[in-house]
């Protein structure tokens, strides 16, 4: 549109977000934040409006977008429930780092205190999920408010931030800024804790080098690569740091992972808390070592035999620098050969549940057909809890940032947000999303904002009628379950069709292959729904606790 008019508080808001290389506006409708809309759709060139059914999953959308793209996702969502309803999956955004910014709406300033509608002071909600929430108290600050709140949550360690407006100031007329696009602030690092790292690098005869989402976050895949093979350390991957070192790589052991953790002399951990998923960083009597990318995030809960806090690129190649005269390959290769004979004897084990042909469909037949169909740049969301432990198990990214899934949170209901980034963001990759019977009641109407937004994802749903998570365990634990069942079989793929999408539903697993076929040659949302056996539990090592 060209016709002349008023700027307003909108349009500051979104020269922020053009500076920060946001590319798209993920939102449910409310009148509170119709200036960012105006300003949207009167940019040049226009920034696409994603409109969805729930706020959790513009801000789901959000979330993926920042860690896929490495670019802070931006989600508005009007006062009151508009922001409330989105809170979990801003959590979510957290425990992940992931950088976005959820601009709210808010009620009039001008009104403030007199019950004006959906009138809350978001902030204090906020604050302990977020790096920052803040009220923006006037139209000429909204600029400066929201391009400093994507700088933040950009900014090692990385995370969401909040900014709500009052209604009347950002309605409010405003002079737009020229901005200049961010650029990074140089991290710097002390050679006194590479040091440290190097030495017990030098000592040890088994080690294991673990890497997780915020060494892709940060951009150092490369780095991390270089440091693995040039100093020949085997390695485990989880997060979006699947794919850093791919399928195949003679020194990725993942599969042989329970094996490294009980063999090794030192575990050194990058880009990833010591939380429950590595065992809160106890591995026996070995050493371990933790690099992260801001000193708040380098645990404190557990004796560290040396830590890094900084660039991790920088980091790594520091580390390289100081041990590339050493051999370390050489030594290290014995060790690295028992991992890999290890993960081969891991996958060989695989293939009898990956080619199951027991009627009753074993979660990992599914993988065995879904695996050999997927193309290397492929993305892979997991939204769920037994059905997509299997995912983890058995699917290897051939690239980096190619796999989602919950994280340590463990929100469900993200898969969708998820799957409608992912395919914006990479318009031409396959998007596989991969969701448990459970996980989908919560964003199932979604495929309607897949279908209205004409956006091609293969959605496969492994529908074991049950919150499998729960059921076992609890029936471990009690001899019974309660609260664990759902709907036998329900039809997801009539619902689907019923969204204008397509979908069919699979009871057969040599029939598994073909309806996957179908699922990524028809150019539309399509749900392969497919009966999987009650019976079987994935036998998890930790409870999380």
């Amino acid at each position: 549109m060209t016709e002349e008019r008023e700027t307003h508080g909108g349009d500051a808001a979104l020269a922020a977000a053009k500076a920060h290389g946001v590319k798209h506006l993920f939102t449910l409708s409310g009148a509170h934040v119709f200036p960012i809309y105006d300003a949207a759709v009167h940019a040049t060139p226009p920034i696409p409006i994603i409109d969805v059914r729930h706020e959790q999953s513009a801000v789901f959308a959000a979330e993926a977008t920042g860690r896929l793209t490495r670019t802070p996702g931006l989600a508005v969502v009007t006062a009151g429930p508009g922001v409330t309803n989105g809170i979990s999956a801003i959590a979510n955004a957290k425990y992940n780092g992931a950088p976005l910014l959820v601009i709210g709406g808010r009620a009039p300033a001008n009104r403030w205190g007199q019950g004006a509608l959906q009138e809350i002071d978001h902030p204090p909600l906020l604050s302990p999920i977020t790096k920052s929430a803040r009220t923006s108290t006037t139209t000429a600050s909204i600029s400066d408010d929201a391009f400093g709140a994507l700088t933040l949550a950009r900014s090692p360690h990385r995370g969401p931030t909040f900014l709500d407006i009052p209604m009347d100031i950002f309605f409010g007329p405003a002079s737009i800024p020229e901005l200049e696009s961010w650029k990074p602030t140089p991290v710097s690092m002390h050679s006194s804790e590479i040091e440290g790292i190097v030495n017990a690098i030098r000592i040890s005869s088994k080690p294991l080098l673990i890497l997780g989402t915020d060494v892709w976050a940060d951009g150092a895949e490369e780095s991390a690569r270089n440091f693995v093979e040039l100093l020949g350390i085997p390695v485990v991957t989880n997060g979006t740091a699947r794919g850093i070192i791919p399928r195949g790589h003679p020194l990725l052991v993942s599969k042989a992972r329970s094996v490294a953790l009980r063999q090794t002399d030192l575990v050194i951990v990058a880009g990833t808390p010591l939380d429950f998923r590595l065992g809160y960083g106890r591995f026996g009597d070995a050493k371990v070592i933790h690099i992260a990318d801001s000193l708040q995030q380098v645990a404190t809960h557990v004796k560290l035999a040396a830590s890094a806090a900084g660039n991790l690129s920088l980091i790594f190649h520091a580390i390289v620098e100081d041990l590339q005269s050493t051999d370390l390959v050489t030594r290290y290769k014995p060790w690295a050969d028992d991992l890999r004979e290890a993960t081969k004897a891991a996958s060989a084990r695989d293939l009898d549940l990956l080619h199951s042909e027991a009627p009753y469909i074993h979660p990992a037949r599914i993988y065995g057909e879904l695996l050999p169909r997927l193309a290397d740049d492929a993305i892979v969301i997991g939204d769920g809890g037994d059905f997509v432990s299997f995912a983890g198990k058995f699917v290897e990214p051939a690239q980096p940032g190619c796999w989602l899934d919950p994280g340590p949170y463990g929100c469900l209901g993200g898969g969708m947000g998820s799957a409608i980034a992912a395919r914006l963001a990479r318009p031409s990759a396959q998007i596989a999303l991969l969701l448990g019977d459970g996980a989908i009641g919560f964003s199932l109407i979604e495929i309607d904002s897949l279908v209205r937004h004409k956006l091609p994802v293969v959605m496969v749903v492994g529908n074991n009628s049950a919150w499998g998570l729960e059921k076992h365990p609890m029936q471990s634990l009690f001899g019974y379950d309660v609260a664990a069942d759902l709907g036998h079989q329900t039809r997801y793929d009539q619902v689907a069709i019923a969204l204008g999408a397509g979908g069919e539903f699979v009871t057969d697993p040599t029939k598994i292959g073909a309806a996957l076929d179908r699922a990524f040659a028809s150019g539309i949302p399509y749900l392969v729904n497919i009966a999987t056996d009650p019976a079987i539990a994935y036998p998890r090592t930790t409870t999380g606790i």
